[in-house]
């Protein structure tokens, strides 16, 4: 891909991603990235490749493979395997590159706000619902004292 080309490819993408609500751009070891509340959901992190990074479930992943093999690739090793996905800017139309990065915004709005959901209503503890105990006599609760012996 030529050099203007890519540029633009690559400004697409960035425009693409800061388009989506409360999305930022910020920076991971001196790649961007975007951003909801903090947490990343796509990079150029591979731009010098062509590539733009999305983070995706696994079953995305591989059904974006699947259907645009020559558009996403998964990310080498552990990164890949997963979720991480490469988005082949220069084969990318504007909507499958749109389509890639609402999904994979949407996968970390929809964490959050479960993670929110359970803040609001956290589970009763265990101490709550167990019956109240009658008072310890006063006796110390440690073990007896054991007798070591020597490892043979």
């Amino acid at each position: 891909m030529k050099k203007m080309a890519l540029k633009s490819r690559i400004a697409l993408f960035r425009r693409l991603a800061l388009a989506l609500p409360e999305a930022v751009e910020s920076s991971h070891m001196n790649h961007p990235d975007f951003r909801l509340n903090n947490q990343i959901f796509a990079t150029l992190s591979a731009q010098e490749k062509g590539c733009g990074v999305l983070k995706l479930t696994l079953d995305q992943q591989s059904a974006f493979i699947a259907d645009q093999p020559h558009i996403f690739s998964p990310v080498q090793g552990g990164w890949g395997r997963m979720g991480m996905t490469f988005l082949h800017l220069d084969q990318a139309d504007e909507p499958i590159m749109a389509g890639a990065l609402k999904t994979a915004y949407h996968n970390l709005r929809e964490k959050q706000s479960q993670k929110q959901s359970q803040k609001k209503s956290p589970k009763k503890s265990q101490a709550k619902s167990q019956p109240i105990s009658k008072p310890k006599s006063t006796q110390s609760a440690r073990p007896a004292k054991t007798t070591r012996r020597p490892l043979q």
